[in-house]
């Protein structure tokens, strides 16, 4: 019996029997489709840094689910100095002095800008609890620790977006037979790869009740379905747009270009001082 799922009266977390994996992204319009999200996601990005405002976007999801393809797609046109990626692996000696959110909050944003989270405090209730990493009491409490945590951030005024990445079996073995045979991808598929596909049932049902006991309406999951790599890339994207364009006022106007070029004519026609 679950002991803490908080605020479920209006609120219904997704579950992964319920995503359509078998949705597919128009490969005719994808180009322009990918290109028309990327310069929202700009404009949010200018919004974010006018308004001074805090996003974070974590990335969750199957081994070889295509998180790294949507982060790169995300952030391709992006500024850079408003921007960080964070890619999420075991903790360090030093961070295992710590409670396990510690190395989180020395990862938030700063005030205008965006952290993108590759994996992410997740693991606790995750890798953590199927690998026998955290005691049972740990990863069991961490529900808890982590609605709270979110609940402070956003409290804060931090936006916050949570992405699945959800594929199948088959779709999985598929992928990781192509890294496999490619040269320039083997470096991709590790020794953990392997064995987590082994545990597939264990990380079934604790990712299951993640999404259950995590899932709140200020911080909700969604599943995004990436059977097909175009398709997710652009479910993430639009997601993302959905989420943080109510909260942002609208992007700063550009500067009149014709202004500007009057402006930067007459200068240059003045005379020279000296």
């Amino acid at each position: 019996m679950d002991a803490f799922i908080p605020e479920m009266s209006k609120h219904r977390p997704p579950r992964l029997a319920d995503a359509d994996l078998g949705l597919t992204a128009d490969r005719d319009s994808y180009d322009e489709d990918l290109l028309q999200l990327q310069e929202e996601l700009h404009d949010l990005q200018r919004s974010l840094r006018a308004a001074c405002g805090r996003a974070i976007v974590v990335f969750e999801g199957w081994d070889a689910a295509g998180k790294g393809g949507a982060i790169r797609r995300m952030t391709a046109r992006l500024d850079p100095r408003g921007l960080k990626v964070w890619p999420i692996g075991p903790p360090g000696q030093l961070e295992q002095r710590h409670h396990y959110l510690h190395r989180f909050w020395k990862r938030l944003p700063e005030e205008g800008s965006l952290a993108i989270f590759d994996r992410s405090w997740y693991g606790r209730v995750l890798v953590e609890r199927v690998e026998g990493l955290a005691p049972k009491s740990d990863w069991q409490r961490a529900y808890r620790e982590i609605n709270t945590f979110e609940r402070m951030l956003r409290d804060d005024g931090a936006l916050l977006v949570k992405l699945f990445m959800h594929i199948s079996p088959g779709e999985q073995l598929h992928r990781f037979q192509r890294r496999l045979d490619d040269p320039t991808k083997r470096w991709k598929l590790t020794p953990e790869d392997l064995r987590n596909r082994s545990k597939q049932h264990a990380y079934e049902k604790a990712i299951a009740a993640m999404l259950r006991r995590t899932s709140t309406p200020h911080a909700p999951w969604t599943v995004i379905p990436a059977e097909d790599k175009r398709y997710a890339r652009l479910a993430a994207m639009r997601t993302v747009i959905e989420t943080l364009s109510p909260e942002l006022p609208p992007a700063p106007t550009h500067i009149d270009s014709e202004v500007a070029r009057l402006a930067l004519d007459l200068k240059l026609k003045l005379p020279q001082e000296g």
